[in-house]
């Protein structure tokens, strides 16, 4: 008999989903892609030698193959399948996850009925909630309320995901007010160029806002601050270990004792925009095709724009 087949976005919503006693079979998507180097064929080797290779030397991350094989291949028996049940969030992570795996399912040739169960803005809620953070009677909710995939939706996911693994990220701009089912969708394309290096200052958004909050706050460590950010990144939904190298790029801009974190000289330069840090800070990740020390983000433009190093 067939059944569903339903992709989540980590262990914590797999284990809520059987909790739950959700019927179907579960493969677990455990990947970073909205960091690191990406090629569009997923359904490669080669795709994931550069992925094992990029979370090993930047998080020391060992990728277990073998595990990552048994989820992969409930694929090859699509036939046990009646349908396809995403489960991702409304944040940046997991759109750029959601983007590969409809083109993974594509690159596989898997035309099942596909449906979105996306999670974000909650009624009488103010903050934006993820799938595991919502009540068991708000994710069957969203479970019964799951919204069915056109055509054109993965036509547009499978577009979006080549654009991301491609060396022009402004060719997202004209999908910015593109209608589609993935209403978050917007928010994290936006967010995702403003991820570059500011063209006046150097940093990005999110290391601007770690900044302001080590000025504007009492900081006891990068504990702390990590707790903070995690709480007030919006439309990112980077995780603990992202977040962590980051505040580590940052140091140099911080004075650090027992127990406070202050900005230094350095710090309220950068924030002032007396030069740009963005060499100093040097980190050098992948976003997909594109390596972010090549591109600056310019605000009054809305658009990235070549480096200097690359103008020639």
């Amino acid at each position: 008999m067939s059944k569903s087949l339903h992709i989540t976005n980590g262990n914590a919503l797999t284990d809520y989903l059987k909790d739950l006693d959700i019927q179907g079979d579960i493969l677990t998507w455990q990947e970073m892609l909205c960091e690191g180097p990406t090629i569009a064929h997923i359904n490669s080797d080669e795709f994931f030698k550069i992925r094992a290779e990029f979370l090993n030397t930047t998080y020391n991350i060992e990728v277990n193959t073998e595990e990552l094989q048994k989820e992969l291949n409930l694929l090859n028996h699509i036939e046990n399948y009646n349908e396809i049940i995403l489960w991702f969030e409304y944040d940046l992570f997991c759109h750029i996850n959601l983007l590969g795996v409809i083109s993974l399912l594509h690159q596989k040739q898997i035309n099942l009925p596909l449906y979105l169960v996306c999670s974000g803005r909650i009624q009488g809620e103010k903050s934006l909630k993820g799938l595991s953070e919502l009540l068991p009677e708000q994710l069957l909710e969203h479970y019964k309320n799951k919204v069915q995939l056109t055509d054109d939706d993965k036509d547009l996911a499978i577009s979006l995901w080549r654009v991301y693994c491609g060396k022009d990220h402004n060719l997202f701009k004209p999908y910015i007010t593109k209608k589609s089912s993935f209403k978050y969708l917007s928010n994290c394309l936006k967010a995702h160029l403003r991820r570059f290096p500011d063209s006046k200052s150097g940093l990005n958004i999110l290391e601007k806002n770690m900044l302001e909050i080590v000025r504007d706050n009492d900081i006891k460590s990068q504990h702390h601050l990590l707790g903070y950010i995690l709480n007030y990144q919006g439309y990112y939904g980077y995780g603990d270990l992202q977040l962590s190298r980051m505040i580590d790029k940052l140091s140099i801009f911080f004075e650090i004792t027992e127990n406070q974190i202050r900005l230094n000289r350095k710090g309220h330069e950068a924030l002032l925009h007396i030069y740009n840090v963005s060499s100093e800070l040097n980190n050098n990740v992948h976003y997909g095709g594109l390596n972010r020390l090549d591109f600056l983000y310019n605000k009054t433009q809305n658009k990235l724009i070549k480096t200097n190093i690359n103008v020639y």
